[in-house]
């Protein structure tokens, strides 16, 4: 994997790939507002004039992916123009009507506009905010499904994502190559095995997809008090932007509704997606933009998908090189194994 950038690296990076985009801006100094929990750095540029942007500085993944990916951040913006979500999203910054990025064949850097933040919700909601946030997401949700026909499709999938997993996992070095035991291996294939198996099973591929930003923890967005009610105001950081059904992003809200709450101490139980909090979040969200009953029984699947693709296959690429290490464990020895007997069948009281 790509090293770190060094501070002094990242600057050269940054200051590079400005300058192929705008040589005539000069760059006074740059505020690093990393979370420090990924392997990409954050600054918030700041120019001679007092202007500021926020560049990233990436070695996750594939640079074709985050270029394609920002493309369709940057289409699904514009989209949004005209209605109640216009500027509600980061902006990429473009060049020739398309997202502007940068690549020197290691690290990739993007820009974006510093919107403004607003008030951050509480880390435990109560009832009526629980419902308010709900409400909120559907009605954002509602927008996309609504700009999603005017997007080209993406080149990465769930499905081609779990097919390249499962092919890692057959892999005759694949204990050396996620640090995990042979048995750990094992159980890892086959939850990845019959996830494959599920999708054909529902037709996964005839589904609706939307551009979905799946991790919705509480410091990636802002929302504005309006009286005793909040509207959704800013939201930022799409390292897992894609394209895809709607249900990707709900383990996130049964996090952050949970009793709980949303916590800076990681852990991905599965066990949020059956307090009656989070039910209610669904009922609120389900008045707005109707859920169906197979949606809501694929919610434990979608969980499935983001402990296998997330935290197993792309973990060590995304996360620092020791939490990715406890994940990769906590996923096949506690998370995985908790599917075995998980019951799905509450969730349907939204439907009542």
């Amino acid at each position: 994997m790509t090293a770190f950038p060094s501070r002094e690296l990242a600057e050269q990076l940054v200051a590079t790939a400005w300058s192929a985009y705008d040589a005539k801006r000069t760059i006074d100094h740059l505020v690093e507002v990393s979370a420090h929990v990924s392997t990409n750095r954050v600054f918030r540029v700041v120019f001679d004039d007092s202007s500021h942007i926020v560049a990233k500085i990436s070695s996750y993944g594939s640079y074709f992916l985050f270029a394609e990916d920002h493309d369709r951040l940057f289409t699904s913006a514009q989209l949004l123009r005209g209605t109640r979500w216009e500027g509600f999203l980061a902006e990429v910054l473009p060049r020739d009507g398309h997202a502007y990025t940068w690549y020197d064949g290691t690290y990739w850097v993007a820009f974006y506009t510093d919107v403004e933040r607003a008030m951050q919700l509480p880390s435990i909601l109560n009832d009526d905010q629980i419902g308010n946030l709900a409400r909120e997401i559907a009605s954002f949700h509602r927008e996309c499904s609504q700009i999603a026909g005017s997007l080209p499709a993406t080149s990465n999938s769930v499905k081609g994502d779990a097919i390249h997993l499962l092919d890692q996992l057959s892999h005759e070095f694949a204990s050396e190559h996620f640090g995990l035991r042979h048995d750990d291996i094992e159980i890892a294939k086959r939850s990845t095995h019959e996830f494959l198996l599920h999708l054909e099973h529902i037709r996964f591929d005839e589904w609706d997809k939307i551009p979905v930003l799946v991790d919705w923890n509480l410091g990636n967005f802002s929302v504005k008090h309006h009286d005793a009610q909040f509207e959704l105001f800013s939201r930022w950081d799409y390292d897992w932007f894609r394209i895809d059904t709607r249900m990707l992003d709900f383990y996130f809200f049964s996090r952050v509704s949970s009793e709980t709450g949303d916590r800076t101490s990681f852990t991905y139980s599965p066990h949020t997606l059956l307090e009656p909090r989070f039910i209610k979040f669904l009922r609120q969200y389900h008045e707005v933009f109707p859920l169906t009953k197979r949606e809501l029984l694929f919610l434990p699947w979608a969980y499935r998908f983001f402990i296998l693709n997330y935290v197993i296959r792309e973990g060590a690429k995304f996360f620092r090189e020791d939490i990715s290490v406890k994940f990769r464990k906590d996923a096949v020895r506690i998370y995985l194994p908790m599917l075995d007997d998980f019951d799905a069948s509450p969730l349907l009281a939204v439907l009542d």
